[in-house]
């Protein structure tokens, strides 16, 4: 045993010294003529990692208060370009978007993403352009979103219903909200909901935190080359492990829908997106590479993506509202006379929702689901501002600090949904002061669904109920901490207590 341990150890020096002199190959390199973008002192070999705590968003916010709107850091051999301003993100993602297109290799995607064959992780190039257009066309076009506008309505009103029969109880709020959006994706995606016992012994939705857990830790494999091969915290395992559970899973699924070809021939408008991608894959119409693999990479993105990011928004929003109960009752009287006491929200009533927008675009800026967004990577070298970026740097747009620049936000940790009142910025990635989803090239493709399901929920819960936080707690009292994540949700659960306000 003794021998092993002193083998295993040796192997890890020798890779520490070759990671070393990699180390300092790469500073000769780099050459020292290029400006760099200013930044805080690195460590030898590791960078910058140790600045960065539980909350990374946070800490390089702080950082770029001292080092500026672009900054230069390291983390492993990797250069990484944080851009913490509207203006330094226009460059990156409008100005120079073809240059920082493309996606960096990460571990988690290789091994649970189907060798990043996603959109969401996918490598810029044709192939990735054609499955994004597929998607955009065939999965989340706005008419197949109204396609399945009866199924939105039916499990909201479930929902009413549940919390209505709990009326002046204190109910999970998060839990409550994250299945509905659960059972909402895989409605759309899939064709019917599914639960806990459809997932193996660990469970549905524990698998997919499981999922977006790992994809957010700090893996060697992301930053130290031939490192991820010795797994040395055993995340490859992990990794491995949840891959063949959702292969599994996704594998059920598709076989489901081949035996059942036919359940829907005369009624197209209620077929699933898995119904969708199998007859692209059957025609051989889709004119490029489309394989079983390629279906269940998007399927995983659909719907790993799609499950929290819409739950996190609606929990943020009605943890400000019920913390903010002046905003909470404008925003009810604005439905009261829009929606009226007798009736339920309808997607069709949220054009006429001014104030609902800004409270639902003030969110998005104090508390964007996705605060770092995901990272990008230079194909080629670049000149930002006048610094130089080198090829294969990874850029990382700092959304949560952008909607924090005390120059484009009066009182910006304030929330005041007021402030876009008669204002025309917008959060579809036109408006470089307000970023929730991206935009460019590596925009979200969902936005259009992802909205309109913030938009709706919210709606409905603030005009069917009044909220209380339990036990005599003050709504200054309630705590707001994060956890960050691919998805930034709250540390803790939302409890509430809701009383049912509507007069059927």
């Amino acid at each position: 045993m003794d021998g092993k341990w002193a083998s295993a150890g040796g192997a890890v020096l020798l890779l520490l010294l070759v990671a070393f002199f990699l180390y300092l190959l790469h500073k000769l390199l780099l050459g020292h003529k290029k400006l760099l973008p200013p930044g805080p002192i690195a460590l030898p070999i590791f960078g910058h990692f140790h600045l960065l705590g539980n909350n990374p968003h946070q800490d390089l916010y702080k950082l770029a208060q001292k080092h500026g709107p672009i900054m230069y850091m390291r983390f492993g051999f990797v250069p990484t370009i944080v851009v913490s301003s509207p203006s330094a993100a226009e460059l990156v993602l409008k100005t120079h978007d073809l240059v920082f297109a493309n996606r960096p290799h990460n571990e988690a995607a290789k091994y649970v993403g189907y060798e990043q064959r996603g959109i969401t992780f996918g490598r810029y190039g044709p192939y990735w352009r054609n499955m994004r257009k597929l998607c955009t066309l065939e999965l989340l076009s706005q008419l197949r979103i109204n396609q399945f506008h009866s199924m939105r309505k039916l499990e909201l009103h479930l929902l009413v219903s549940s919390l209505k029969k709990d009326s002046s109880e204190i109910v999970d709020v998060s839990a409550r909200v994250s299945n509905l959006t659960a059972d909402m994706i895989c409605l759309m995606v899939f064709g019917r909901k599914y639960g806990d016992k459809d997932m193996g012994d660990k469970g549905f939705k524990a698998v997919v935190m499981e999922v977006l857990e790992v994809a957010a830790k700090f893996n060697l494999g992301d930053y130290f080359p031939y490192l991820g091969l010795l797994d040395l915290q055993g995340l490859t395992r992990r990794m491995k492990g949840l891959s063949k559970i959702f292969d599994r899973f996704l594998e059920k699924i598709i076989h489901d829908h081949v035996l059942n070809n036919n359940k829907f021939q005369n009624k197209k408008e209620a077929r699933d997106f898995v119904d969708t991608m199998m007859e692209i894959l059957e025609s051989g119409e889709a004119g490029f590479e489309f394989g079983r693999q390629h279906i269940k990479a998007l399927l995983l993105d659909l719907f790993v993506a799609g499950m929290d990011t819409s739950a996190t928004a609606v929990e943020w929003a009605l943890s400000e509202l019920i913390r903010h109960p002046t905003v909470m009752k404008k925003l009810q009287k604005e439905l009261e006379d829009v929606v009226g006491m007798d009736h339920m929200v309808e997607e069709s009533h949220l054009d006429g929702l001014e104030y609902l927008d800004c409270v639902i675009k003030e969110i998005m800026r104090l508390h964007p689901v996705a605060p770092l967004l995901l990272p990008h990577e230079s194909m080629e070298d670049c000149v930002l501002d006048g610094f130089h970026v080198p090829k294969g740097s990874r850029i990382i747009v700092n959304v949560f600090a952008i909607g924090r620049d005390p120059e484009t936000w009066v009182e910006p940790e304030k929330f005041l949904p007021e402030r876009f009142i008669g204002s025309s910025i917008d959060v579809r990635g036109r408006d470089f002061q307000l970023l929730p989803f991206g935009s460019g090239r590596r925009g979200c493709p969902g936005l259009q669904l992802g909205l309109l399901v913030v938009r709706l929920v919210v709606a409905q819960l603030v005009h069917c109920f009044d909220w209380e936080l339990p036990n005599g707690m003050l709504p200054c009292e309630l705590d707001m901490s994060e956890h960050f994540g691919i998805v930034t949700a709250r540390s803790k659960h939302l409890m509430a207590i809701p009383t049912y306000r509507l007069h059927i």
